[in-house]
């Protein structure tokens, strides 16, 4: 296949990119920090579906009529014609209430479909914060020893790496537009992480089938069997993320308000995941894999004189 562009030749630009949207996204995340659902803090969660158009302050009123006090930021409403209301408290309601609020809704709004309520407990938002972490890492590990059997230990840190910077920059997203990180937030994690190493290892394949084949000797012959490596994978690359794409779009624009933080982090996440695959992840190895070749050298170029 003809190389239309030398990917690897221009990896510091990439390089580059990567990190300054890394150090945006850091100095983003320890401002601001994550906008935490009910699941992963303790609290309680009102979602109404109110059944005519309503605002911030009428649902505050309502809130305030029913003896419970909530700023402005911990209320959104959504949805087809702004018709659902989601209250977050950081207490957990009691049963009386959640029985005002009930009152109160079909009193105020009586075409109002009723309100689900969600409630966890400090113990509850301690564990799960504490699963969805491990989650993360024990996908991870398996990740890198898959990899590392498969293929060889550079690999999988290249992979890992190129992981790590699609993660964060998913985290970043959510933490600088204030979305709420839930539950779903972290099945899209884990989805992204699972079409990314796809698609790297399919690329990774590639490169490996291409060594046995050519054995490079130089750093020049193995950066030119990485870039057309990369280019007979490349329509393989776009397609795929193409065609999934378009499916998360229409689940985003269609779907229902509760999954739009999923759909949206799917998005942001195979973007980047392509991405990360082609212009990370074996640029990446190159770098690595190019300084042994180097050093190998260099070592017989010595011991021969």
């Amino acid at each position: 296949m003809k190389v239309r562009f030398d990917i690897v030749g221009r990896r510091n630009w990439f390089f580059a990119l990567s990190l300054a949207i890394t150090v945006i996204g850091l100095v983003v995340f320890l401002t601001m920090g994550f906008n935490l659902g009910t699941d992963f803090k303790a609290g309680s969660r009102v979602q109404m579906d109110l059944g005519e158009t309503v605002n911030i302050n009428e649902v505050r009123a309502m809130m305030h009529d029913a003896g419970l006090s909530v700023g402005q930021d911990a209320i959104t409403v959504a949805g087809k014609g702004r018709q659902t209301a989601i209250v977050r408290f950081p207490q957990v309601l009691t049963p009386t209430q959640v029985a005002d609020i009930s009152r109160l809704e079909k009193q105020e709004f009586p075409h109002s479909h009723g309100a689900a309520i969600s409630t966890v407990s400090p113990f509850v938002a301690q564990e799960t914060s504490r699963k969805a972490v491990w989650a993360v890492l024990i996908a991870s590990l398996f990740i890198v020893a898959y990899l590392a059997v498969r293929f060889e230990y550079r690999f999988a840190i290249a992979a890992i790496i190129a992981l790590l910077h699609d993660a964060f920059i998913v985290m970043s997203v959510f933490a600088m537009f204030r979305l709420e990180v839930d539950l779903t937030f972290v099945a899209a994690v884990l989805t992204i992480i699972g079409y990314s190493i796809n698609d790297t290892i399919v690329i990774f394949d590639r490169i490996r089938e291409n060594l046995k084949l050519e054995q490079p000797k130089t750093f020049d012959e193995l950066k030119a069997l990485v870039n057309r490596s990369l280019w007979q994978t490349m329509t393989r690359s776009i397609n795929t993320v193409v065609t999934v794409l378009i499916a998360a779009v229409m689940l985003y624009l269609f779907g229902g308000q509760s999954i739009h933080n999923f759909t949206l982090a799917l998005i942001v996440g195979l973007v980047s995941g392509a991405y990360s695959s082609i212009f990370i992840a074996s640029p990446i190895w190159l770098v690595w894999r190019g300084r042994q070749m180097k050093r190998a050298a260099a070592e017989a170029t010595e011991s021969s004189s």
